[in-house]
């Protein structure tokens, strides 16, 4: 099936949103939490699994809902369809601070890979599926990279990621080492596979984990800086816990917070 061929912008800088422009029965499909607004005549519609299989039977909509099952998703995502006359808008927004990236798959020969949790919404007909790891060392200690996801298609689709993305070009056999958390998404040519770090320096004291992803070319691999996870760490750590602020940092302790001018008594 090919995909619906959808016109966007996206603005904003650090809290982005898209907006896509859709022609009369033009349809987008997305996650759950990721729709912001919409014009009259656009009809919202929970579908089963992504859309892009409507026309097989029952057992290919349980398969292709249930493989998102896998990754932690809804078995359901919503679709925006243009029902009006003429050209209506639907908008989306990230969920947290970062850069909405789109993918055209026919540029990157119908498919592309990108973490669990990074799809934002895409044209109706481009396919959201599992990306199965082959790989032992994959399953066993991939922890946020481990379970991938796949776009197939032809169509637009969009991902979203935290902190500020890097766009990594890679030749053939040409390899970059990334923290599983902060890789966003990559070309099928692209190999993907977990190493240990090594040393017991590194393993005791390093506080960057044990393994990190090595990505292998020829293909494009997109970065994050700031994975959702490490920014929700820093935030859990900075909860007061049994009454007890941690302050602001102050030499001043907890008479500089009582000085501070924002206490309420």
């Amino acid at each position: 099936m090919n995909a619906h061929e959808i016109d966007y912008v996206i603005y904003g800088e650090e809290m982005q949103y898209v907006e896509i422009e859709l022609d009369p029965q033009e349809a987008v499909v997305a996650e759950a939490g990721s729709f912001m607004m919409m014009d009259s005549d656009i009809k919202m519609d929970t579908i089963f699994g992504d859309g892009s299989n409507q026309d097989t039977g029952v057992l290919g909509k349980l398969f292709s809902a249930g493989k998102r099952l896998l990754t932690g998703e809804s078995l359901f995502m919503t679709a925006f369809l243009n029902i009006g006359h003429g050209k209506k808008q639907v908008s989306f927004a990230s969920p947290y601070p970062g850069k909405i990236i789109p993918i055209d798959l026919s540029e990157f020969q119908g498919k592309f890979i990108c973490q669990k949790d990074a799809f934002l919404c895409a044209a109706k007909g481009v396919s959201v599926g599992i990306e199965f790891s082959k790989r032992l060392g994959r399953g066993l200690f991939g922890g946020e990279g481990f379970i991938m996801q796949k776009l197939e298609g032809d169509g637009m689709a969009f991902v979203h990621a935290g902190g500020t993305t890097a766009k990594k070009v890679l030749g053939p056999g040409e390899t970059l080492k990334v923290d599983t958390g902060c890789i966003i998404g990559f070309t099928k040519a692209v190999d993907y596979d977990i190493e240990f770090i090594g040393g017991i320096k590194n393993t005791i004291f390093g506080g960057e984990g044990l393994f990190y992803a090595t990505l292998r070319g020829p293909g494009t691999v997109y970065i994050q800086s700031l994975p959702f996870s490490r920014l929700a760490g820093r935030v859990l750590a900075s909860i007061p816990r049994g009454g007890k602020d941690k302050g602001e940092g102050s030499i001043l302790g907890g008479l500089g917070d009582l000085l501070d001018g924002d206490n309420r008594f």
